[in-house]
C-alpha cells in the first residue's frame, strides 16, 4: 500500500525523524505552558505547530505501515495508557471525561482512513464515513475533536495537493479551533521541507522506517512513550510548584 511522498520543495531537507522531533518538542513547549505557565501565551503559540505535524505523520504512517491492524491497536492501547496522565496533567484528576487525549483523535483518524481506503472511489461513502467520525470525535470529546478529524481527512484526501491541505489547515484553525490556532500555520514551514524519507541516516542505514534493530524500535515508540511520560512529569512538577506557593 506504500505510496511515495513527493517533496514540495527541491530544497527539502527534513526527514520523518526530524519532523517527529519538531512535533514532540513543540508539543512539550505547549504542555509546559498549559500546565506550568498558563498565563504565558508564547508557549501555546509555539505549541500550535505540533498537531498539524502529527496529523501529517499519521497520514504518512498510514501509507507506509505494513500492518494497519497493529498500527491501529498500538494507537488505541496508548490512548488508554495516556488517559490518566492526560487527566492528571490538565484536570488534576485521575479520570474525567470532559476531554480525551490526542491518541484517541489520531486513532479515529487512522481508522477513518482505513475505512475510506476500503470504499475507494465511492465518494458518497467516504463522506458518510467522514461525518460518522467527525460526530464520534465530537461526542467523545477527543483532543481537537471534530476539527482534528477534518484535518486528518484533508491531509489524507489531498495528500498530493499541499496548497489545498494548507488552506484547509488555515480555515479549520480560524473557524473551528479559534484565532489562537492560526499559529498552527507555522507548521507549514517544516512540512514544506519534508523530503519524504522515513527515518534518519546513520552509517548509511535508515532507522525508523523499515530497518531492524534497536534504533528502529526506539524511533517507532518514541512518541508513544514520551506522551504519557511527559504528562506525568508535568503533573508532578505542577504539584511541586503549588506546594511551594502554599508555604
Amino acid at each position: 500500500m506504500h505510496t511515495s511522498y513527493k517533496p514540495v520543495l527541491s530544497v527539502a531537507c527534513i526527514n520523518g525523524f526530524l519532523l517527529k522531533l519538531i512535533a514532540i518538542l513543540t508539543m512539550l513547549i505547549d504542555h509546559i505552558g498549559a500546565v506550568l505557565y498558563p498565563d504565558q501565551m508564547i508557549f501555546r503559540y509555539i505549541g500550535r505547530i505540533a498537531f498539524p505535524i502529527f496529523v501529517f505523520l499519521i497520514v504518512e504512517g498510514f501509507y507506509h505501515t505494513r500492518n494497519i491492524r497493529k498500527y491501529e491497536l498500538r494507537l488505541l492501547v496508548f490512548a488508554f495508557i495516556s488517559e490518566i496522565p492526560y487527566d492528571l496533567a490538565f484536570n488534576d484528576a485521575v479520570l474525567e471525561f470532559q476531554s480525551q487525549n490526542v491518541f484517541f483523535t489520531l486513532f479515529l483518524g487512522l481508522l477513518m482512513m482505513d475505512l475510506m481506503k476500503k470504499v475507494k472511489e465511492q465518494h458518497w461513502k467516504s463522506i458518510l464515513i467522514l461525518v460518522i467520525f467527525v460526530v464520534a470525535a465530537a461526542l467523545l470529546k477527543t483532543d481537537y475533536d471534530a476539527g482534528g478529524i477534518l484535518l486528518v481527512y484533508f491531509f489524507y484526501r489531498f495528500r498530493s495537493q499541499p496548497i489545498i491541505t494548507y488552506a484547509a489547515l488555515g480555515g479549520i484553525s480560524l473557524f473551528i479551533f479559534g484565532p489562537v490556532e492560526c499559529w498552527s500555520l507555522l507548521a507549514v514551514i517544516p512540512l514544506l521541507l519534508y523530503n519524504g524519507e522515513r527515518g534518519f541516516r546513520q552509517d548509511g542505514k535508515i532507522y525508523g522506517g523499515r530497518a531492524d534493530g534497536a534504533g528502529a524500535v526506539f524511533i517507532k515508540y518514541l512518541f508513544y512513550v514520551f506522551y504519557p511520560a511527559h504528562l506525568l512529569i508535568l503533573h508532578f512538577l505542577s504539584m511541586n510548584m503549588q506546594s511551594r506557593l502554599s508555604w
